[in-house]
């Protein structure tokens, strides 16, 4: 199966690399050009196999909706001049990601059922069932490691630590709680609940941008909302549409990133059910129809599209 494992490419002008989880980064003075591979990681290891289409999907998907939130916050995109490629401002990032969650699900469940009633330091109720609405949505912010674990963060830690200014971090939460609110009305339009997200920032020439991609399966969970209420009221599992999935395969399967525990194999079967999903959420996100770009000399297209792209703004869409 032809997907996208990682790039090796040298520039005229380039100035440094990074290889991410997923993405592999290519730095040119205050630009960058970051390639969305086909890489997919749960519980921040790097599975073994790479997801065909996965990367094409989340860069559209980021595309899109940091175009459709750039009213609330300047974002780092300049240009998206490849399927798989998005160009823009080389940011320094924020030592914290911004999670918000606005129903009891994944992680924050994981914690309540194991009889945590506060995370991160934000006090919850007694009560909950798994999946439940919250009574208004709640930031439960984590360190952004560069290798292993990010962990939970209270805000008054990352003051101690820090990591960011007081002043900063309010304008970070105004920034979070607004693009959840707009994220949770684009959803909406679909027929889908957002569930929780990480939104991540950085600061370019003393302004704040929104950095990374946003709303998309890797970063944000997602519920179908029709029969949502009847299946919570039934104690059924949610219809999702996110990463879960692949997590909840890995944890029956008797992996959540520790020590010792080994990725079980991922045959044809389970990479063409992966990939089928990360297509199902694009085109039920943004009821278009998606068109896969061929594998066909795909790292030779790649490169040719960073190596013309002038790093200014024209963002083509793809």
């Amino acid at each position: 199966m032809e997907a996208i494992k990682e790039t090796n490419f040298s520039f005229a002008g380039q100035t440094g690399f990074y290889r991410g989880k997923v993405r592999d980064v290519y730095f040119f003075d205050d630009k960058l050009a970051i390639v969305a591979t086909d890489r997919i990681s749960a519980f921040d290891v790097v599975l073994p196999r790479a997801i065909p289409y996965k990367g094409q999907v989340l860069n559209q998907i980021a595309s899109l909706n940091l175009r459709a939130t750039s009213d609330i916050v300047p974002n780092w995109v300049l240009s998206t001049p490849d399927p798989n490629v998005t160009v823009g401002y080389r940011c320094e990032p924020y030592k914290v990601e911004m999670v918000i969650r606005g129903y009891l699900a994944g992680h924050a469940w994981r914690e309540y059922r194991a009889g945590r009633r506060s995370i991160c330091g934000v006090a919850l109720p007694e009560g909950l069932r798994e999946n439940d609405k919250l009574p208004a949505p709640i930031l439960t912010p984590t360190t952004k490691a560069g290798e292993g674990h990010d962990e939970d963060i209270t805000r008054d830690e990352i003051m101690a630590k820090g990591l960011v200014s007081e002043q900063e971090y309010s304008i970070l939460e105004q920034y979070t709680r607004a693009l959840y609110a707009r994220g949770t009305e684009l959803a909406a339009q679909h027929g889908l609940i957002l569930v929780d997200t990480k939104y991540e920032f950085g600061s370019h020439d003393g302004k704040i941008y929104l950095i990374d991609e946003i709303h998309t399966p890797d970063s944000s969970r997602y519920f179908y909302s029709e029969g949502y209420e009847e299946r919570q009221e039934k104690g059924e599992p949610q219809r999702q549409l996110s990463k879960e999935f692949v997590r909840q395969w890995l944890i029956e399967n008797g992996f959540q990133g520790q020590e010792g525990q080994t990725v079980p194999e991922m045959t044809d079967a389970i990479v063409a059910g992966i990939s089928e999903r990360y297509i199902e959420l694009y085109e039920v996100f943004t009821g278009r129809k998606f068109v896969k770009s061929s594998y066909e000399n795909v790292l030779n297209r790649i490169e040719e599209h960073i190596r013309n792209n002038n790093f200014s703004t024209e963002n083509r869409e793809y």
